[in-house]
């Protein structure tokens, strides 16, 4: 079977492999072509496009960069034209993703969607344009069966791939000492930083956050570096200050962390799974938030309180993150916090919620079934 995958970020790149693999359990004869990064690639098959070449985040980045959008669009139907592929899976990446699964559908193949454009949040009318382009939609979060019924188009829920990601991490014990010599660490508690896994996203909340690694002697900072951003962002930052920048080994991070500083996106999930308190920071452009507050209609941004439809964890937003809030708020989940026993009990009911690892096996089962392999 002739598989076309398009992945258009880091974590489309993860689970988009972890898929991969379990395809070719399903499928001996599996051939893969895709969109996506070293993942991906290490699967095997032909890499088309690195994600790193066309993922814009926010209003203005997308706007300014429509000339390279296009060119990436016509080329990706041309060569899936070329392929033929017996299916094309979107993973996310709904800007680009819709619009290529349009093409798609008229050249009469299968087109299946794995983890759902964030439709209930923004862009309900996309829905639309599911229905109508997508033959099987395969969901990670609960919540969206509800959603996608009210619109009469039924969904597969698979469970959630950070299950699958996470477990084999977690069943290692932390070992700090060990942790701190392999990276040149000192041995005090570490507080994490996950200030995102691209540019803009760490040129707005890394130097709010490093503006507390001062405040507390007790413990160090570490941050975790995205591959895909160039050391030297991190280093204009970060400058002479006492704290490490550690690359593709977040995972590691949470698990020896005692608190984390968290962008908002699936980092917030991520470090729930790993059990550690957190704060979740948001920043945007003047123009992007004013966007974004007229069109969200989401209570919460963090997928940890959206999961569970409560605020399990603090979101800062906008002109609430700042260095004395945040210093509050990261008081508040150390050891001797207030809030810290409360966040991690909610923590073992949102685990539960979300059900057992397993996401990529199930996943690549459905799809064969639906292939009639």
């Amino acid at each position: 079977m002739k598989y076309y995958i398009i992945a258009g970020e880091a974590s489309g790149d993860l689970h988009g492999s972890n898929l991969m693999a379990e395809l070719k359990k399903q499928d001996k004869n599996a051939e893969f072509r895709f969109w996506g990064g070293d993942l991906m690639t290490k699967q095997g098959g032909v890499l088309v496009k690195h994600f790193k070449e066309h993922s814009f985040m926010g209003f203005i980045e997308v706007l300014k960069n429509l000339g390279t959008i296009r060119k990436m669009l016509k080329l990706c139907k041309k060569d899936i034209l070329n392929y033929r592929p017996d299916v094309v899976i979107f993973i996310d990446y709904p800007g680009f993703n819709l619009r290529i699964a349009k093409y798609v559908k008229s050249l009469n193949i299968k087109t299946f969607y794995y983890i759902s454009p964030k439709v209930w949040a923004w862009k309900e009318s996309r829905v639309k344009s599911i229905k109508k382009h997508i033959d099987k939609m395969f969901i990670i979060l609960p919540f969206e069966i509800e959603f996608y019924a009210k619109h009469n188009y039924p969904v597969t829920y698979v469970g959630n791939p950070l299950m699958d990601a996470v477990s084999n991490k977690l069943d290692e014990k932390p070992n700090l000492e060990k942790f701190a010599r392999e990276n040149i660490l000192s041995g005090k508690p570490i507080i994490g930083i996950l200030p995102g896994s691209r540019k803009q996203e760490i040129a707005t909340k890394l130097p709010v956050m490093l503006k507390l690694t001062n405040q507390y002697p007790d413990y160090q900072f570490v941050i975790a570096g995205a591959p895909s951003v160039d050391k030297t962002v991190y280093e204009k930052f970060v400058g002479d200050k006492d704290v490490k920048v550690l690359y593709g080994k977040t995972y590691d991070i949470l698990l020896h962390s005692m608190a984390a500083l968290v962008t908002s996106g699936t980092a917030t999930l991520e470090t729930a799974l790993f059990s550690v308190p957190q704060v979740v920071c948001y920043i945007a452009s003047p123009i992007s938030y004013h966007i974004i507050r007229l069109i969200l209609k989401l209570k919460y941004i963090s997928l940890v309180n959206l999961i569970m439809d409560k605020p399990i964890v603090k979101e800062l937003i906008q002109h609430e993150m700042n260095p004395k809030q945040l210093k509050f708020e990261l008081d508040s989940i150390l050891p001797d916090g207030n809030k810290r026993s409360t966040i991690l009990l909610d923590y073992e009911l949102l685990k539960d919620t979300l059900g057992a690892s397993g996401a990529s096996e199930r996943l690549a089962k459905e799809i064969i079934k639906e292939l009639g392999f």
